[in-house]
């Protein structure tokens, strides 16, 4: 989705990408102490994605420009470093911000076969219940399972698990396997798609843009352009009330998003449903198997063991429980 200036209607979709370079050598070792949320600040509106024409849905332009986005990407990316920051909305409670280093290779075809599978590192720095925990998912490798080796207390411990599994999807509420930048810009063009199909006349959806957004911290702060998408009337079937997707000016990719829905009874504030930052984003860096490979001796994974182990998660669930308690 992307933008156009409606006085009628109004939507926002807000999107996040990010990452920290980090050269293949070394370990992830910024200090947790010293992350922070990511600083927004916004100067003047300016039109970026041209408004709808007579005719056009709002969100027309925006999913013009979502698509070449996405075609973009492709083409274009191959692999990335960030500092992805997200926190969650689950079974209505939202979820204190967690941070991550991530390193991502980017699905390739080529002749209808996979030459590059999706690859997904990360590296959990925040909150300290999960700082340490390092993760590994290869598509269509190792039975499709993630290798997981948790951290604090329960570092020496190396697991498979199934992505789409209780235990792996504790605390989210996506899998991993729809991980990464490519993925996110897939998933707001469907979204943008059905708010459409919601709202076909376009009579309750605003689309804005805002140029000159700054978000990071420091010497990271990185320039962008809001597409704002709100829904100033609930006509139902809508997944949101308000939602941004921040795009990065220079690399002309979303690294932000945050999605509100509509107050809860008794309360005039929209409650957040779903935030993603991808800060310190390094493209194009040639990360290769060993990034994604558990026996890569900057990593911590220990005693990695079989793909077909059966594992107890109930079990591991009450440890992981456990030792949040011990903090």
């Amino acid at each position: 989705m992307m933008n156009s200036q409606n006085s009628r209607r109004n939507f926002l979709l807000a999107l996040a990408a990010a990452g920290s370079s980090l050269a293949a050598g070394q370990a992830f070792s910024q200090d947790a102490s010293k992350l922070k949320e990511p600083v927004l600040r916004v100067a003047a509106n300016t039109a970026l994605i041209p408004q709808a024409a007579d005719g056009q849905h709002p969100l027309d332009p925006a999913l013009k420009f979502a698509s070449d986005c996405l075609q973009r990407i492709q083409t274009e990316i191959n692999d990335y470093e960030a500092l992805m920051v997200k926190r969650e909305r689950i079974k209505g409670v939202l979820n204190e911000y967690e941070y991550m280093y991530v390193k991502i290779r980017n699905h390739k075809e080529e002749g209808g076969k996979v030459t590059i599978p999706l690859s997904v590192y990360l590296n959990f720095q925040k909150p300290a219940n999960i700082a340490g925990r390092e993760v590994i998912w290869v598509e269509g490798a190792n039975r499709g399972k993630l290798c997981v080796h948790e951290g604090g207390l329960l570092g020496r411990l190396t697991l498979w698990l199934d992505p789409n599994g209780a235990l792996a999807m504790q605390g989210n509420l996506y899998p991993i396997t729809e991980i990464g930048i490519e993925n996110l810009t897939a998933k707001l063009i469907e979204r943008g798609t059905r708010e459409k199909k919601a709202d076909p006349k376009g009579e309750a959806t605003v689309v804005t843009t805002t140029k000159g957004a700054k978000l990071g911290n420091g010497a990271d702060k990185r320039s962008c352009t809001i597409l704002q998408i709100e829904h100033p009337v609930d006509l139902g079937g809508f997944e949101f009330k308000l939602a941004q997707v921040f795009i990065d000016d220079e690399y002309g990719i979303p690294v932000r998003y945050i999605a509100y829905g509509w107050p809860e009874k008794g309360s005039k504030q929209d409650v957040i449903l779903e935030e993603f930052n991808y800060t310190k984003v390094k493209l194009n860096v040639g990360l290769t198997d060993a990034d994604f490979n558990p026996a890569n001796p900057i990593y911590k994974f220990r005693g990695v063991g079989s793909p077909a182990t059966k594992v107890d998660e109930g079990e591991v669930a009450r440890q992981r429980e456990e030792a949040k308690k011990k903090g």
